[in-house]
Parts: C-alpha cells; structure tokens; sequence
C-alpha cells in the first residue's frame, strides 16, 4: 500500500519502521521543521537515513500543502503522533483517506493529555484507539481498539512506554491489513460517553491535600512526568515523581513530611501515606532523592506541604 506518514518523536519514528518491515511503499515522510539549532525530530532522522522522501511543513493549511499532498497519489494517510491541525481535504484525499493513533479508548479521554487524565480520574483501563479523523478533535469513527489495564502504581511514562506505544505499533500494522483487506470497519463513537479534558499542564497538577488520599496518588501518578504533581514548602515549588502508596497513616496532619530516608519521603495524606522516591525544586531541572535535599537544607522532616 503507498502511504503517507504524518508525525513525529519516537512512535512516528518507530512506526515508520514497522510499515518499511512491513513491505509498504512510504510515499512521503511529513515531520517537523528542523530547529535553528539541536537535534531534528526522529521521524525526519529515521526517513533519512532510511532514504525515504520526506517533507517538513510547519502548516498543513495552505494551499501549496495541499497540491503537494494531493500529487502523492497516496492509498492511506497515517497520522502517528500529530500536534499540527490537519484539514479535511488533506485528511479525505488519499483512496482509504486516513488514520489516526489517539492513547485512550474512545470517545473517553479525548483531548491531548489522555494518558494523564485516564490516571488521575482513577480509572481501571485504558487503552489505545486508530480511528479515521474528522473535523472534531478526537470524534471520527472507530477502526479498532486494544485494552490494558492500569496498574496500581502506573505513571503516564509506565503505561504509555510499556504498554500503550508497542501497542500501539502491532495494532497499526493490523490496521493497515485491514484497510488493504476491506475489512475495516467505522464504527461510530457514542457521544454520551464521550468526555474531553485539555491539556494536563501546571494548573491541574497542584496537589489539594484537603483531597482523599487515593485521589492525590492519582495526580501524582497521572502528573508523572509531566507536568509534575507539586506543592509549596514556604517559596519553594517541591514535584512528586516515582511515588508509592502505604495504607497505613500516623496521626500528622495531611501534607506533613513524616520522614526521609533511602526508600524516600514520606507523606502524611488523609487515611494514609505517600512515599516519594524523587523530587525536584523548581526551577532546577533535575531529579534527586529527597534525602539529597534533605542534606542541602531544602526540606525537612515535619515541614507541611501545602
């Protein structure tokens, strides 16, 4: 089949591997412009050294996009990790017109940060979707889905890195047998299920701790590793990565820092405990173990976070 792949980082770059191994004949390779400076995206790396035609537009919206897009001649557009609007006519112009990689199972968790969100409402599965794209944000047609459940001490990094992504390349493949089969369904999306949540960025991640204790662990999880959950410690922004959850509590008061030692921070929460095995304090960058600031001075036990 000749397609088009439209996409970026590494699930485009991985998927552009999976449909060369696969025998498919790769029309154009559409990435992101290189920057000014540092390392160009991985798909653009991959369709180069693979010797692949590719083409970096920073808009699919002009015309000029389109003509060029239209003279490929294209069976399938694949859209495998897209940030850029893609308009209809780009969409409905190949001969099986287009799929779309989205990491949740549709129509819940629609939206850019669906693996945060299926996390922090607490939900028990997620999954991973390719649907034909429409005009809507997430809301064409089902072609097929794949189930995982989420573990207990899950992160958006665990789920999507161990399960959703490898996932999410077998099922492109099984795809695009599909589309070449006539086997491919469009199942309409129940839009009493649907839910959309935007983008899971600072203003979600601050953490309540007046909140149930599962519901924190969940923003912290759900934030890890990004945005990053945190709370305040007088000026100071504190972050939560790689926590853990103890159903045993003590008597302090919800967002005491109970103790610090090399398994991690301890937490007071509301009925139970939160262990925390790296922080940071904005605006550094880097990732420690809490007795690492402990012995800078930076946090302390019995400090209360809020």
């Amino acid at each position: 089949m000749r397609i088009a792949l439209l996409g970026q980082a590494a699930f485009a770059e991985k998927a552009l591997e999976a449909l060369v191994g696969h025998g498919d004949e790769i029309v154009q390779v559409l990435a992101p412009p290189d920057p000014p400076s540092g390392r160009p995206d991985a798909l653009a790396v991959k369709a180069r050294a693979l010797n692949l035609p590719l083409s970096q537009p920073k808009s699919f919206k002009s015309d000029a996009a389109f003509e060029q897009f239209k003279s490929l001649n294209a069976d399938l557009a694949i859209l495998a990790f897209v940030t850029l609007i893609v308009p209809e006519r780009i969409l409905y112009q190949p001969r099986h017109k287009s799929i779309c990689f989205h990491p949740s199972l549709l129509p819940r968790h629609r939206g850019a940060s669906a693996i945060n969100w299926a996390i922090i409402a607490g939900d028990a599965e997620t999954g991973i979707t390719w649907f034909w794209p429409d005009q809507g944000i997430d809301t064409g047609p089902i072609l097929l889905q794949k189930r995982v459940p989420i573990g207990g001490s899950d992160t958006v990094g665990s789920i999507y890195f161990d399960k959703l992504f490898p996932m999410g390349i077998d099922s492109m493949i099984e795809a695009v047998d599909m589309i070449a089969s006539g086997r491919a369904p469009r199942i309409v999306q129940d839009e009493r299920a649907a839910t959309y949540e935007p983008p899971c960025r600072d203003q979600h991640a601050k953490v309540d701790f007046a909140k149930s204790a599962r519901e924190i662990f969940n923003l912290v999880r759900g934030c890890d590793p990004q945005p990053g959950s945190y709370a305040s410690l007088g000026d100071k922004r504190v972050r939560f990565y790689d926590a853990s959850f103890d159903a045993n509590s003590g008597d302090a008061a919800p967002g005491t820092i109970t103790s610090i030692d090399a398994s991690g921070m301890r937490i007071a929460l509301n009925g139970a405990t939160m262990v925390v095995k790296r922080t940071r304090i904005d605006p550094s960058p880097k990732k420690v173990a809490p007795g690492e600031l402990a012995a800078a001075g930076e946090i302390q036990v019995g400090a209360r976070l809020n």
